[in-house]
């Protein structure tokens, strides 16, 4: 494994994560973006053109997609989001990862037991929105990815989770078609996207629940439960979306708590709103260009 140079769009998002840090902490007195440039040290005009540049909306925008005040909103009715106008002019076709993709295909028993054994295992690390990915594969599909912002940790995380297979450094089509969600908001023109998992049972049921959840969208712990059949296992609901192995493509962050606000997520709270934001922002600009055609 060889040490990347951090990139520009890697400092970007650091900054824009700084950002998104100061707005959870002050959203009540809903700050203006030149009280946040400053407070992280560029100029109102550079932050707003870096963050527009990132988000594809203003920093004013971006502020009613991740303050608490939002989440609460799009969960006040029972099935309803704030995007729900653009879901009936046919954007509900592209908003669906549950729609694009998955065929979740669980190891063997003997994959499971022996910690990856007979297993090779493909790895890179590639850029994203939100900062660098570790991603895997094996022959079968995407087995791991996870926000690497510590290369060296996340690649002895990987190696823990399957403490006896073989690695190879390689990025190969798998992992490609996986990164491409990244960069490219057609939802339909992806090649369905593989993973290869080990899991329980009941965590896979949990995670395909977490795939049928639209971006831009949001539910919650027990609303997982419920759709379960399982209404008193929130608790459980948690944990198995903690164990969740394959950061962004199955959506935990689109999971908060009942009471509104975000919560937990594996990969940091500030990450969380980050991308909950960005996926509102698009899914509303993508049926804003709906609406206007």
């Amino acid at each position: 494994m060889t040490d990347e140079p951090i990139t520009q769009q890697q400092l970007n998002y650091t900054r824009i994560a700084e950002a998104i840090a100061y707005i959870q902490n002050n959203f009540t007195s809903q700050p203006s973006f030149e009280e946040v440039a400053k407070e992280i040290n560029v100029s109102p005009y550079h932050f707003q053109k870096m963050f527009t540049q990132w988000a594809g909306v203003s920093p004013k925008k971006f502020l009613q997609y991740i303050t608490v005040q939002h989440a609460r909103h799009i969960l006040k009715h029972e099935g309803k989001t704030v995007f729900d106008a653009s879901f009936e002019t046919g954007l509900s076709g592209t908003g669906r990862l549950h729609d694009l993709f998955i065929s979740i295909e669980g190891m063997t028993p003997g994959e499971y037991k022996h910690g990856g054994k007979n297993l090779t295992i493909h790895y890179s690390f590639a850029e994203t929105p939100f900062g660098q990915v570790l991603i895997a594969s094996t022959y079968k599909g995407i087995c791991y990815m996870a926000f690497a912002d510590d290369a060296m940790q996340a690649f002895g995380t990987l190696q823990e989770t399957f403490p006896n297979a073989s690695f190879k450094q390689i990025t190969d089509a798998l992992q490609q078609q996986a990164l491409y969600i990244f960069t490219h908001n057609d939802w339909h023109q992806l090649n369905k996207i593989k993973l290869h998992l080990k899991a329980t049972p009941f965590q896979l049921k949990v995670w395909e629940m977490l795939l049928k959840i639209p971006a831009g969208s949001l539910s919650t712990y027990g609303n997982i439960a419920k759709q379960l059949d399982a209404p008193n296992a929130s608790r459980a609901v948690g944990t198995a979306i903690g164990k969740n192995p394959v950061a962004f493509l199955i959506p935990c962050h689109r999971v908060i708590q009942s009471s509104g606000l975000l919560g937990g997520y594996h990969w940091g709270s500030v990450r969380k709103a980050s991308i909950i934001g960005w996926e509102a922002a698009r899914m509303e600009h993508a049926g804003m260009n709906i609406l206007s055609n």
